[in-house]
């Protein structure tokens, strides 16, 4: 996957909640003040403050170009985001709150991409990945699904080998199940055997599956008295976050979630424990050190994040039960360099690690005028 771009880097954290109405309320803080008290909850950047205008996102195109200072105009409607591992947020699409947004990532957002990310294990999200993540790497090259991010010849060679033809969604699957982290970056093994290949589809599209959570089908469910149910509400404000190994309970305050198996609670991505990551954001605006819009939240526990949570378990259990699987998969003898060289794969042209040029209808800049890309 030639084509890579570096993480969003947001610069202010209270352009991104769990909540969408957490940021129409900011918004709303925001713009209601102006002067010093503006520009202290705006927390200027060397890249971004209020009397900097900025392009429209790509896809955007309700979004204001002039100067949040003259003319915030109205809120953008917040977009589903990944903010962390595991962790789908809301997103406030106004680049000019956010440093470095990765326009050319919007161009090639839709209901046809996915996004790979390295944490350094791969992560594949269909929504915009926007938080403290690794490098990205898009499936499409386009919007409508066109021009996958590969290797060029390297589908082709592929399905030469393998008897038929292979997708980029095939290919996708394999790197899940076959690819790991080395100290080359994330290294993904081609073998040279077709029952192989075969084999790691199988594995690769269940790991898809789990990962996507619903977002192309029908969600991944667990099997009849696994399924985790929330037993007791969570009241209006749950304290801590806390797990029984022996009752499999999962409490937060005084709701509780069961069964919770031991390893969706032990979970880890980035060396952290996902749902103690996941609970974490959804209490920072009420920490200690909360201040300003970040600290504008909702003042009661939100009844759509017990439904998150009781998916995020079922994600992560189902995780949890292919680990050992794919610790396992062996990809068998290699396909050899020089079959790659042969065949033009490698190394990719330099054209296919720059975005393609996707423009379709012109992008508006900062103050109204046109970008020219």
């Amino acid at each position: 996957m030639p084509w890579s771009v570096g993480g969003l880097h947001l610069g202010r954290d209270w352009v991104a909640a769990p909540d969408p109405a957490a940021l129409r309320a900011r918004w709303a803080a925001l713009t209601g003040c102006e002067g010093a008290e503006r520009e202290r909850l705006f927390r200027p950047s060397r890249r971004r403050t209020p009397a900097a205008g900025a392009a429209a996102l790509p896809g955007q195109r309700s979004a204001s170009t002039a100067r949040f200072a003259d003319a915030p105009g109205p809120c953008p409607e917040p977009v589903r985001v990944l903010r962390e591992p595991f962790d789908e947020q809301w997103l406030l699409p106004d680049q000019r709150l956010i440093d470095t947004a990765r326009p050319e990532l919007w161009r090639v957002r839709d209901e046809h991409q996915l996004f790979t990310v390295e944490t350094p294990e791969l992560l594949v999200t269909a929504h915009l990945p926007a938080g403290r993540l690794g490098r990205i790497r898009p499936l499409h090259r386009r919007p409508g699904g066109a021009e996958p991010n590969l290797a060029p010849g390297l589908l082709d060679l592929l399905g030469g080998r393998y008897g038929g033809w292979a997708t980029p969604e095939e290919f996708l699957c394999w790197i899940l199940a076959a690819g790991r982290p080395g100290p080359r970056g994330y290294e993904v093994p081609l073998t040279a055997d077709p029952e192989r290949w075969r084999a790691g589809l199988r594995l690769g599209h269940r790991l898809l599956a789990v990962q996507l959570r619903g977002a192309r089908g029908e969600s991944p469910r667990l099997p009849g008295g696994r399924r985790p149910y929330v037993r007791s509400a969570v009241g209006a404000w749950p304290q801590r976050l806390a797990y029984d190994a022996d009752s499999q309970t999962l409490s937060l305050g005084s709701g509780t979630v069961s069964p919770v198996p031991q390893g969706a609670w032990e979970y880890e991505a980035q060396g952290v424990r996902a749902l103690e990551a996941w609970f974490a954001a959804r209490t920072a605006h009420r920490g200690p050190d909360a201040d300003g819009l970040e600290a504008l939240g909702p003042a009661e526990w939100p009844q759509s994040w017990t439904s998150e949570l009781l998916a995020l378990v079922t994600t992560l259990s189902l995780l949890a039960d292919l680990a050992p699987e794919r610790a396992a998969f062996e990809p068998g003898p290699g396909l050899a360099a020089g079959e790659l060289r042969a065949a033009g794969v490698l190394p990719p042209p330099a054209r296919a690690r720059r975005p393609a040029s996707v423009l379709d209808h012109q992008e508006e800049g900062p103050g109204g005028q046109f970008a020219l890309l």
